[in-house]
């Protein structure tokens, strides 16, 4: 028995049973997904839908700036970029699941899952860091810097290896919200039309989310509504990592409230209204500091200490950090299967 605006509503027997099915279902397959990317990574041989989003941005965006001129010209273009981008992706989506349903059920959950599957980044991260870590166990500073120049946008020729360990483990500690935990987020709210769509907010925000002469205006709402999508999902992944290092061991539970303190104050301590969350997360947890000054294309740029207590960061730290986010991200895997199938049976 369904009530709607007040009118009672009846299902009979069979309605009521696909509905139920359909809503497990959907849990079921963002748990599928989410063991592809574990087990698989990112799907080099297939069509990647992030690939797509970037060459279709930055179609857009020429498209754009050949009959935009000003300032507010400029705006305007950006966020009219940002709301066909988004509107396409979402919409399209739901319309390409929509046809393979309609074609045969297990088609349409198996597509569902490779959409699914493509927003998720946690073996991806997981292994790019790796790439970082196992140069500097052998003593290769040099292999270890390039490695890093594919994770951060700053300067990575002339660091020394705590650097090198600091940007690795801000990269981590970062794409662990924009890479895992806020897709899960979006996927167990809206399935894979909304985890694509927040793919789509989110790569738009990393090709024209800059405060430089070219994009202070043509991508200010794209980063404004990269902000307010990782609004929540970063907030969240630092008291998941604070969470999984409870649980494992890592902290005992009678510092848990220092640490969530200490970790909402020093989350501040940066440029971005998000990134400071999961990076403060990172650094008290492993007792180390992290933020500060970087070099961008030869420009210092001067930005706060995140916790300013902590040591430097050392090469264990890496691996100390990648166990922590893998298991914040089964616990937030967890936690969204427990809360739908909690609400599936409440209402």
């Amino acid at each position: 028995m369904w009530i709607k605006r007040g009118l009672l509503w009846e299902m009979d027997l069979k309605e009521m049973m696909f509905f139920a099915l359909a809503n497990y279902a959907g849990v079921i397959l963002v748990v599928l997904a989410f063991t592809l990317d574990l087990l698989l990574g990112d799907p080099r041989s297939l069509p990647h839908p992030v690939i797509i989003m970037g060459r279709l941005i930055s179609f857009l965006e020429q498209a754009l700036r050949r009959i935009v001129r000003g300032v507010h010209l400029e705006l305007i273009a950006g966020g009219t970029l940002v709301i066909l981008l988004v509107t396409f992706v979402y919409f399209l989506s739901k319309h390409i699941l929509s046809f393979f349903y309609g074609q045969n059920l297990l088609l349409g959950n198996a597509v569902s899952v490779y959409l699914l599957y493509t927003t998720l980044a946690l073996k991806s991260l997981q292994d790019h860091i790796r790439a970082v870590e196992q140069p500097l166990f052998q003593g290769d500073l040099e292999g270890a810097r390039k490695a890093l120049s594919f994770l951060v946008g700053r300067d990575t020729d002339k660091l020394l290896a705590p650097e090198v360990s600091r940007g690795a483990l801000e990269s981590l500690s970062e794409n662990s919200s924009d890479g895992v935990i806020a897709p899960l987020f979006y996927a167990f709210i809206g399935g894979a039309p909304l985890a694509l769509a927040y793919k789509g907010i989110s790569t738009m925000d990393s090709m024209l989310g800059y405060r430089n002469s070219r994009y202070l205006y043509f991508g200010r709402v794209a980063a404004k509504l990269d902000d307010l999508a990782n609004y929540i999902p970063a907030r969240l992944t630092a008291l998941l990592l604070l969470a999984a290092a409870l649980l494992v061991g890592k902290i005992p539970f009678r510092f848990a409230r220092k640490c969530l303190m200490l970790i909402w104050r020093e989350g501040k301590n940066h440029a971005s209204p998000n990134s400071g969350y999961p990076e403060a997360a990172a650094a008290v947890l492993l007792g180390v500091r992290l933020g500060g000054n970087s070099t961008y294309n030869g420009v210092l740029s001067r930005n706060p200490v995140i916790n300013s207590e902590g040591e430097a960061p050392a090469l264990t730290d890496l691996a100390k950090l990648r166990s922590l986010v893998q298991h914040a991200s089964l616990l937030a895997l967890l936690v969204g299967v427990v809360l739908s199938l909690a609400i599936q049976f409440l209402f």
